[in-house]
Formats: structure tokens, sequence, C-alpha cells
């Protein structure tokens, strides 16, 4: 993959950005108010990217990011993400919350059982506000109990949680159960109280 560069790109909800670097994707912006605002949070984030022409990997992930943004199906297993500067905690809820099937929302609490810290939902949470993989790694299907879905990441512009979950037909309501997120990241057994 070639040097640190962005692009910007037409989805259904607006122009959307996405960044990248030498180990893969390193954020995804979705559509602030205005493309201007968009492209400065961009080079506020990533200052030594250059508006480039996509590779190959980023190609693959703009193509699924605009499909899902249409509510179709997109499938993100391909696209690469540098989680370089990523701490490894958050590293977890992010693969963890990618797979979470569309259609479905967990709570913050769900995936902390998943990581077998149930005590962790507030460090869920942080990590899911500081989640710069927009759509890629679904942090919208993550609620907090009750289903609230109004509060989105600072990369997540003007859009709601509400309003990307409608896109992909999924209520705001409480999680779903039994599903392949269930099936595959059982819940992690307690950890022993000292």
């Amino acid at each position: 993959m070639a040097g640190r560069g962005y692009s910007i790109f037409d989805t259904g909800i607006g122009r959307c950005g996405i960044a990248w670097g030498y180990s893969g994707i390193l954020g995804v912006q979705l559509p602030e108010a205005r493309e201007i605002e968009t492209r400065k949070r961009l080079f506020q984030l990533y200052p030594d990217a250059r508006e480039l022409r996509a590779p190959m990997n980023v190609e693959i992930a703009i193509e699924a990011i605009t499909a899902l943004l249409r509510g179709e199906t997109a499938d993100f297993s391909d696209v690469t993400l540098d989680i370089s500067g990523i701490h490894p905690f958050n590293q977890r809820v992010y693969e963890l919350t990618r797979a979470i099937p569309r259609g479905e929302t967990r709570t913050y609490g769900d995936v902390a059982a998943r990581l077998g810290a149930p005590g962790a939902v507030h460090s869920v949470a942080q990590a899911i506000s500081k989640n710069p993989f927009m759509i890629i790694v679904p942090c919208h299907r993550v609620l907090e109990a009750g289903g609230y879905a109004d509060r989105i990441s600072p990369y997540g512009g003007v859009i709601s949680k509400r309003r990307l979950l409608s896109i992909e037909g999924a209520g705001a309501g409480p999680a779903k159960s039994k599903t392949l997120f269930d099936v595959l990241l059982p819940v992690a057994p307690p950890r022993p109280q000292n």
C-alpha cells in the first residue's frame, strides 16, 4: 500500500472520507454538514495524508461502505485496518464489533461480557466512541442499555446511529438474542475474584 493518503467519495448519505497508510485503512469519516468540514476533519486527524487515488484495499472498503449506506449487504472481511496506534483493549472491542451481523445490535454490556470483563462497560463505551473505522467497524450497532441510539463517535459527522441502523433495516430496540455473534463469540467465563 502506498504512503498516507485520503479520498472523498459519494454515498447515499453524503460525501464521506477515508484515510489510509502503509499498513491499511487509518480511518473513515462520515459526512459533516459540508464537504469542506469533512475534509478539514480528515486533515486534522491525518495532516500528512494527501488526496490520492485509492489503492485496491481502500477501493474494496469504499465499495462496501457505499453499498451498506444504500441499504445493501456489504462484506468488509477483506479490508485491512491499520490498528498499530490502537490500544489493545480497543482492538478487541473492534474485533467483536466487526462480528455483529447487519440488522442486529448489542449493548456495551454485551460486548464487555463477551470480552470476559463484564465490569468494563464504561471502557467499551469509550472504545466505541473512539472508533476511527466508521461503518467498517460498525459501532452504530453497539448501543447503551435500553437501545438509545443517537450518539456516535466524532468520525460520524452529522449522522446518528439511529439513521445508520434504519438504513440497515435494524431497529434501535433491545439487542437480539442467539445470533451468529453469540455462536462465534460466546460469553467468556467470569474471571475469578481476588
